[in-house]
């Protein structure tokens, strides 16, 4: 499929869809005076805010509100932009929107306006993928992260990460360039001490990553354990309210129930699953092969037991079958029953955390658990909202500084691997990109934006 002209003017409406006090219709493109002229019968002063009536095709009214004018190249996409700002019902944007194509509009793909602007020199990458995030942000935490990353503080670190890395790659490539010629050697201790610098920034920017990461995509935590251990109560306690049914009828729940809840704004997608045994019934099987998929599936498992037995044989058959990524949490439920006392361990092995559901004993210290799972550290004040194409840029930056080091007493070798590391920083703001990667990135925004 041929990508889309760039050079085509757009429109959209850039407004959810449904009814609403005010609707919005954007359009971008060169040369837009004409067109606005012909929609408004005249031409919008720039960058005021106009009373206009826009008109059909025989100057009949379609709608009254207010039109904007960007002349290029002081707007979002750095071209012609006019947006239309009218009454919020469907029927009404949609008969604006049809008088843009009649005027030599296209409708615009999801993410074009974003596009352009990035096209146009108006963003990089990196914030223009902010755009995106900050309008899917599902917490607070998450909209100011994605904010920071938009406004350009992601990109300003990555950008000091290359400067630092073409400052190390002149040390070095100079020796390479003119090896006869009256330039000091290249001062290997400098180099090196360079190098720790990046290696140790790099590994910096990879743990804030990962905590933006999960803002962006929450902690997927899957619930599991035998019937009749308090799964159910223990994801209602959680959320704050009854979202599963709880009986004392062992095998109640027969498929996934899944709530997001937030813990100091970091969102915790919770599935409760059916209880985990061999059963005849052929419904409650179903459920018991979903959860084992939906386990497969998690950043974390929560194995729930009841604290009056303990770990069972049944439990530790359940633990043997976790994939290796996961960190086993066994929480000790019904303390109010055994007569325990709510407590956290960490060990080597995982960890273990007694809780009642009933009475919410302890629940704040799985919550600080479930934290940690996350990877999530107190201060999240300089995270940015990292996609996974960014993680795995920086992993390679990681690796190819890591070749680096090994190689470092062949200078030609030790250079390769920082240019290497360049590029994988420069394809995280578009300084270097490909056309298809473009193309994922924008296809994912929404339509308008």
């Amino acid at each position: 499929m041929a990508a889309p002209a760039d050079s085509d003017v757009i429109a959209a409406i850039a407004t959810a869809q449904g009814r609403a006090g005010i609707g919005i219709v954007r359009v971008s493109g060169k040369n837009l005076e004409r067109f606005a002229s012909q929609l408004l019968g005249a031409k919008p002063a720039a960058r005021t805010a106009t009373r206009a009536t826009f008109r059909n095709a025989a100057g009949e009214p379609i709608d009254d509100g207010i039109a904007l004018f960007f002349p290029a190249p002081a707007s979002y996409t750095g071209e012609d932009v006019l947006e239309l700002q009218g009454h919020g019902g469907p029927v009404v944007l949609q008969l604006v929107l049809r008088r843009c194509l009649e005027l030599g509009a296209r409708v615009a793909e999801p993410g074009e306006f974003s596009r352009r602007a990035f096209l146009n020199d108006k963003l990089d990458l990196a914030q223009a993928e902010g755009v995106a995030d900050l309008i899917d942000a599902a917490t607070e935490a998450a909209a100011r992260s994605a904010l920071r990353s938009l406004r350009g503080e992601f990109s300003a670190h990555i950008r000091s990460l290359v400067q630092q890395l073409v400052e190390l790659r002149a040390l070095v490539e100079a020796t390479l360039d003119f090896p006869e010629e009256d330039i000091d050697p290249l001062n290997r201790e400098d180099a090196r001490l360079r190098l720790s610098r990046l290696e140790e920034e790099v590994g910096r920017s990879l743990a804030l990553g990962r905590q933006g990461s999960v803002l962006r995509t929450g902690l997927q935590v899957v619930l599991a354990g035998q019937p009749n251990v308090g799964k159910s109560s223990l994801l209602n306690r959680l959320a704050g309210e009854e979202l599963a049914i709880v009986t004392e009828i062992p095998g109640t729940t027969r498929d996934l129930v899944r709530q997001t809840i937030q813990i100091e704004g970091v969102p915790i997608n919770i599935i409760d699953t059916a209880g985990l045994r061999d059963t005849d019934d052929a419904i409650e099987a179903i459920g018991v092969a979903r959860a084992w998929e939906a386990i497969g599936q998690a950043d974390a498992m929560l194995l729930v037991v009841d604290a009056r037995e303990g770990i069972t044989v049944a439990d530790s058959a359940i633990r043997d079958r976790l994939p290796a990524k996961l960190t086993p949490v066994t929480v000790f439920n019904k303390i109010d029953l055994s007569g325990d006392a709510p407590r956290v361990e960490e060990e080597r092995q995982g960890w273990r955390v007694r809780v009642s559901a009933r009475t919410g004993a302890g629940i704040d210290g799985l919550r600080k658990t479930l934290l940690k799972l996350a990877g999530w550290q107190p201060d999240g004040g300089n995270i940015f909202m990292a996609r996974e194409r960014h993680l795995v840029a920086l992993e390679q930056v990681a690796t190819a500084l890591g070749r680096a080091r090994q190689s470092a007493p062949r200078a030609e070798f030790f250079a390769e691997e920082l240019r290497l590391a360049q590029r994988e920083l420069d394809s995280i703001t578009g300084e270097v990109s490909a056309d298809e990667l473009l193309g994922e990135i924008f296809a994912r925004f929404c339509v308008g934006k």
